[in-house]
Parts: C-alpha cells; sequence; structure tokens
C-alpha cells in the first residue's frame, strides 16, 4: 500500500503543438484533508469494522424504537 498518492497534470494549449504533461507526488501531510485521514482511520481496518457493527446495531435500534412508537400510536384505542 502506498503512502504517498501520485498525480498527473495534463493541459493542452490550442495556441501551442505541444501538449504538456507532468507528474508528481502529493505527500499525505500536504494535500490530504483532515477529514480524509479521519475517514481512512474510522472507515478501514479493525476499527473501521467495528464502527460498522456499531452503527448497524444503533441504526438497528432506531428503527425498532420508531416502529414501535408509531405502531402504539396508530394502533391506540380510544
Amino acid at each position: 500500500m502506498q503512502s504517498n498518492e501520485s498525480s498527473v497534470h495534463y493541459s493542452r494549449w490550442d495556441d501551442s503543438s505541444r501538449d504538456e504533461v507532468s507528474m508528481g507526488t502529493m505527500s499525505g501531510t500536504e494535500e490530504t484533508s483532515c477529514y480524509r485521514r479521519i475517514s481512512q482511520k474510522l472507515c478501514t481496518g479493525k476499527l473501521g469494522i467495528a464502527m460498522k457493527v456499531l452503527g448497524g446495531v444503533a441504526f438497528f435500534w432506531i428503527t425498532y424504537i420508531l416502529g414501535y412508537v408509531t405502531g402504539y400510536y396508530v394502533h391506540k384505542c380510544k
């Protein structure tokens, strides 16, 4: 797994007969935003799996509680 990302910049000018292609590498601390680092940390590896499982369990219980409350008020006897 590479720690640096490669970038290719291609520019073509109408008045020039040559095409310009420049290649470079971006270091992780320069171009990587804070959100991307947090996302990579929380969504990959063992921590990512644990976050997905906890998110699924939380989603299940929220849906269950909303359904229970909705069903209670819909089927409530007068």
